[in-house]
């Protein structure tokens, strides 16, 4: 009995010590349960969404056969310029071929779109009725297509009708889309298990996106083999954004934290927070890429490591697509569209880039380290999983590790020394702040909350790593 009474006091004391940080600690433990929308402020539910995933080398060619068993009969197939002759594209066409599939090709999407390229490719969806789509390409090329689905089948909307808010109107999607398949040839994104289309939009000189689940893919077609034609650098961007897709996701405001609790589920947000589903999925991918990315970026014939961040941005996108992101996101669209004369080594693209996964990954020793003290403790584990020693570090060290710990990272793959090095100064920081205040989106589920001065000094913080 006095055994039985040691363990029982022993239990009860590891309960009172348990985790208590926002990340962690959920408020129904407490007995505290789910109350109607009607009586409390923030969400007490969470909604787990993603596209059909079919993963295996050489996969691309069931696509002709999928397309006949949807019994399409007029596809929109589309990619962009530097794809339409690369593997991956000719295994596609000639699979819809070989099936007797009818199609057309559009392929003037731009790596990185606007609205205004989003727009040319939605009036070729609407000018020829579609009753398919399938985007072959990375993150630009399946938003892009997303777009061009939507808004076809909803010929009467406005642009800015479906754009989040405050930058567009945010509205629910009402109308069934057509069948869009997916076939990733990029590492990073996770658009194809998503219902998020990232653009730039001009006139901020910022990104923003569409979020709905109702435009996520029907089917992602990962195929590893179209992972061994990326270049060295894409590569490495493409791997920077399953890196904070995963860091993000795992550190985010947890969903029954995340205000407003939603009067109807239609109104549930894609991005909703951390949560016990999303967080499984989140920390799979960072151990994938704390395992394979670096291979992957110096040997291009490494099947096992390409093939296996191909499916890290898989799992991260499912872990992001239902968590959200948070601030390195939202500090990265004003990054990438403020662009003055950067040329980014490794992409032929004939305009200024700083490519998505580099203008993410700039601020995230910043980011963390900013918001290491709300959840101290998953910091620390996302530091370990990276190869930092942490067995005698204490919670208020969690934010210089992390820091330090992707710091070390970034300098191992030869990434930028800060933003100084893509084009910015101090003199810039007003403007970036200026485009990251309309990205709440995302930004409002960072666990910690910040103001324009915060998001100064992080910039400023940023502005070189080394």
């Amino acid at each position: 009995m006095a055994g039985r009474d040691r363990i029982v006091h022993l239990l009860r004391q590891l309960e009172r010590a348990a985790c208590r940080c926002p990340a962690h600690f959920n408020m129904f433990h407490q007995g505290i349960g789910a109350a109607g929308c009607t009586s409390r402020k923030t969400d007490y539910a969470f909604e787990i969404s993603s596209s059909n995933i079919r993963y295996g080398p050489g996969v691309s060619r069931e696509i002709g056969m999928d397309l006949q068993n949807l019994r399409a009969k007029n596809v929109c197939l589309m990619t962009d310029q530097n794809l339409s002759q690369l593997p991956p594209m000719k295994a596609v066409l000639e699979s819809l071929v070989k099936n007797g599939v009818r199609f057309k090709v559009f392929d003037n999407i731009r790596v990185e779109p606007t609205d205004s390229s989003f727009k040319d490719a939605i009036a070729f969806a609407k000018k020829n009725s579609f009753d398919a789509f399938v985007a072959v390409g990375g993150g630009s090329v399946i938003d892009t297509c997303k777009a061009a689905n939507l808004y076809s089948c909803h010929p009467e909307a406005d642009f800015l009708d479906f754009v989040n808010a405050p930058i567009g109107k945010g509205r629910p999607v009402t109308k069934a889309l057509k069948p869009l398949i997916a076939v990733p040839t990029t590492a990073g994104t996770g658009s194809e298990t998503t219902g998020v289309a990232i653009f730039d939009y001009q006139p901020l000189k910022a990104k923003t996106g569409i979020a709905s689940r109702a435009i996520r893919p029907m089917l992602g077609i990962v195929d590893p083999l179209h992972t061994l034609s990326m270049p060295e650098r894409v590569t490495a961007n493409s791997g920077f954004d399953v890196l904070c897709h995963a860091l993000e996701s795992y550190t985010a405001l947890p969903y029954n934290q995340r205000a407003p609790c939603p009067t109807n589920p239609i109104n549930r947000p894609a991005y909703q927070g951390s949560n016990p589903i999303s967080d499984v999925w989140s920390r799979h991918a960072l151990n994938m890429v704390a395992k394979y990315m670096k291979r992957a970026v110096w040997d291009p014939e490494d099947l096992e490591a390409r093939s296996s961040m191909h499916l890290a941005s898989v799992f991260a996108g499912i872990g992001f697509g239902n968590a959200g992101v948070h601030l390195c996101h939202g500090m990265s669209y004003p990054i990438a569209g403020n662009v003055k004369t950067h040329t980014a080594r490794g992409y032929s693209v004939g305009h200024p880039l700083v490519p998505h996964g580099l203008s993410v990954v700039l601020t995230s020793p910043a980011v963390f380290s900013f918001t290491a003290p709300m959840c101290p403790e998953r910091h620390l584990e996302a530091a370990e999983i990276l190869g930092a020693e942490v067995r005698q570090a204490k919670r208020e060290d969690a934010g210089a590790l992390l820091a330090d710990t992707l710091r070390q990272f970034l300098f191992d793959l030869h990434v930028e020394d800060g933003l100084a090095a893509v084009g910015y100064n101090k003199d810039d920081i007003p403007a970036l702040v200026k485009g990251t205040l309309p990205q709440e989106r995302v930004t409002k589920l960072s666990p910690r909350s910040h103001t324009e001065e915060d998001l100064s000094q992080l910039y400023e913080s940023s502005m070189k790593l080394y």
